[in-house]
């Protein structure tokens, strides 16, 4: 340990006699380092933010779709009943019915189409979706005699944008008109689109919402573990074709990884560019590295001298190479976290996430660890030309 120490503290010590020869070399390694932990911080926060768009869309990794087809529609109690006994069975905690309809609810300045999305309070947590203010449905919402809605913010700005607090209250036209109270305000799905609301499945029938968009009675959808998937699918697939004989029933997956990472691709770029500057920044290293040899053949033969052996001399050149390249992977980091977290820099490569994730540790360790690399490789190759420099010759030098 202390030779390790001691070889620390002459490292730093010949890095301030040799700063203005290797600055250069070193800035060269930080802006490699800082470029390669962007990179990957980037790549991150690229990944983050469509995975949260696809999520959005076809639900999380692994959300399996239910459905029974045939000549005549099934029986929708049985169906159900169906549907009710496999969350039971395989104990299914987030599960929703999906159906798009549509309503007309009064507005300030008259009646409007509204369309409606018909579900279960398990759909925010399979699709993502986001609550700009109030909240998503609970599962007691179900029961309230007032049915509630998850409107978007073009139907928020249609009703006069009351309190949600004090006057949340909205006219449901109907047979009979229903008042229904809205409880959370979700951003609009792109920009000038039409108003739109969430209703839960119960409070949909209750109100009587009709002008169900397409045939059939939509979807049903589950979230499982993704190692889960492919056995549920077989399973429930065949629960449902002997509850229902003579009918088409199935259960697939709809999530954006149903068909494979749809990143791999990106990852394998990302890391063909980290390694490109890796080894620009391992290069310059090395040459500034035998230059400063060079300059110091005649030190070094007089180290020998005295009695320097050949592992201390080697040690002193590497820990040098590897002090110099760790102070300057920790600059690069460190500019790499200010250039991702950058608020503009977020909204233009994850312009769908609400929220941005931390700077990922594993590029920051990354950088760490390709200075070090760098620094080692880098000072590898002269330590052993500093190694095999003959003491007679390096006093003559």
């Amino acid at each position: 340990m202390t030779g390790v120490i001691s070889a620390l503290v002459e490292a730093w010590q010949e890095l301030r006699i040799n700063k203005t020869r290797i600055l250069l070399a070193l800035l060269g390694v930080a802006l490699s380092v800082a470029a390669l932990s962007s990179v990957v911080g980037v790549g991150n926060l690229a990944r983050e933010g469509f995975k949260a768009s696809s999520e959005r869309n076809g639900g999380r990794s692994a959300t399996l779709g239910l459905g029974v087809y045939g000549p005549s529609e099934p029986d929708p109690q049985k169906l159900e009943a169906a549907y009710r006994g496999i969350i039971a069975r395989y104990g299914i905690t987030y599960y929703s019915h999906s159906v798009q309809a549509q309503a007309f609810f009064q507005f300030p300045r008259g009646v409007q189409p509204v369309q409606l999305q018909v579900v279960d309070p398990g759909y925010g947590v399979i699709h993502r979706v986001d609550v700009s203010q109030g909240s998503w449905f609970a599962e007691d919402d179900e029961a309230r005699l007032a049915p509630a809605v998850v409107v978007s913010e073009a139907f928020y700005h249609a009703a006069g944008r009351p309190n949600l607090t004090t006057h949340p209250k909205v006219k449901l036209v109907g047979d009979p008109a229903t008042t229904a109270v809205m409880i959370g305000v979700v951003p609009d799905p792109y920009p000038e689109s039409p108003p739109s609301a969430y209703l839960l499945t119960g409070a949909a029938e209750r109100a009587g919402v009709t002008g169900i968009i397409g045939a059939g009675p939509g979807q049903f959808k589950l979230w499982v573990q993704d190692g889960q998937a492919e056995a549920l699918k077989a399973a429930i697939t065949s629960d449902l074709r002997r509850q229902f004989p003579g009918m088409e029933a199935h259960a697939e997956r709809m999530d954006y990884a149903s068909l494979g990472d749809p990143f791999a691709t990106v990852q394998h770029a990302v890391g063909g560019i980290a390694g490109v500057v890796l080894l620009l920044g391992a290069v310059g290293m090395l040459n500034i590295s035998m230059v400063t040899v060079r300059y110091r053949v005649r030190e070094i033969g007089i180290r020998r001298s005295f009695g320097a052996t050949s592992r201390r001399i080697f040690l002193g050149v590497l820990m040098e190479s590897v002090v110099a390249t760790a102070v300057a992977g920790m600059a690069g980091v460190m500019l790499a976290v200010a250039v991702v977290k950058n608020p503009w820099i977020e909204s233009k490569v994850a312009p769908g996430l609400s929220e941005y994730p931390a700077f990922p540790i594993e590029a920051a360790m990354l950088g760490l660890a390709a200075a070090v690399l760098v620094g080692a490789l880098a000072g590898a190759i002269p330590a052993l030309v500093a190694v095999r420099v003959k003491v007679i010759d390096a006093i003559r030098f």
